[in-house]
């Protein structure tokens, strides 16, 4: 791993976590809707979600400190998805409630555990560049982010790289403003898709070394679902493979891979190795695909270290 984790002496947390939480509305199907058609749901629930939330709860669920920053709604949504974070072990002080409704996703999952999101949020819940404190991002030994407010993050990344934290970003898809919030990034943890979108190349392999010369980004990764990885690390390709797991529903498995990494960076010790680490992170993700909802399988420490070893049981 070319990147040091901050001091762990003068940490009070493991990881610290700027970035999106919702209500998950989960509407089970058999087969997708198609247009014009009606459906019985074969259930419908209500989750926490979110992607730097789950990340987050994954490292907790792992075993680590976590900290989030960020807003919530100032209703009952917003009060159970508070609830959800604490009774998972995430330290929730530097947050605040503001009057607007908690954001919600609502997610579709068919017969195969494949979802679909349509989400909408109140930009009120918009933590903004002023409201970040700088020794509250110092307070962790890695800072993650996701690009949903990519002028919040990219402020939130210089404190992290000013206190010598390493930072670690979840982007997905391109959008307005993510150049300065790339420029101040170390770990760059994006979707399939994201790294030909945003760089215009074709080929996978390609766009990600555009991403890692562009922006200079010691370690690019893209997640491939149940295929794994690939990654560049200083210039290098690393692929690792997925783990096969009974899937009931992918929602989160991407989140839940970026928590996995960060967890298995924070236990490699002193002489870390990146294959190592990602091959973590791909059992994190396959088993959090276990269960309903974005954090419902997430793994412990003791499950995912089985599923490694080659111990089934894990499942």
């Amino acid at each position: 791993m070319p990147i040091a984790l901050g001091a762990a002496a003068t940490a009070a947390f493991d990881i610290v976590g700027l970035g999106v939480n919702t209500v998950d509305l989960l509407a089970v199907v058999g087969d997708f809707p198609a247009p014009d058609s009606k459906h019985r749901l074969r259930s419908f629930t209500e989750l926490p979600g979110g992607e730097t939330a789950t990340a987050l709860s994954a490292c907790a669920r792992l075993g680590w400190r976590a900290r989030y920053v960020g807003r919530f709604g100032r209703d009952e949504r917003g009060r159970a998805a508070q609830a959800a974070l604490a009774k998972c072990g995430v330290d929730i002080s530097a947050c605040d409630t503001v009057p607007a409704a908690q954001p919600v996703s609502v997610i579709v999952v068919d017969n195969q555990g494949r979802r679909t999101v349509l989400w909408d949020r109140d930009p009120a819940l918009d933590i903004g560049v002023p409201a970040i404190a700088s020794q509250v991002v110092a307070s962790g030994r890695i800072f993650l982010a996701d690009a949903y407010e990519p002028d919040a993050a990219a402020h939130a990344a210089r404190c992290a790289r000013d206190a010598g934290i390493p930072t670690v970003l979840d982007i997905d898809a391109p959008g307005p403003g993510q150049e300065t919030l790339l420029e101040k990034t170390d770990v760059l943890i994006t979707s399939a898709a994201f790294p030909e979108a945003f760089t215009g190349q074709a080929g996978l392999g390609t766009a990600l070394r555009s991403l890692a010369t562009q922006f200079r980004s010691r370690l690019v990764c893209a997640t491939l679902g149940a295929a794994g990885s690939v990654s560049l690390v200083d210039g290098v390709e690393i692929r690792t493979t997925g783990f096969q797991v009974p899937v009931v529903d992918t929602t989160g498995a991407g989140d839940a891979f970026r928590g996995g990494f960060i967890a298995g960076w924070l236990a490699a010790g002193a002489a870390p190795h990146v294959e190592e680490i990602l091959t973590y992170a791909n059992a994190v993700a396959a088993l959090a695909c276990r269960r309903l909802g974005a954090r419902g399988g997430l793994p412990t420490r003791v499950e995912v270290d089985r599923l490694v070893s080659g111990d089934r049981q894990s499942m």
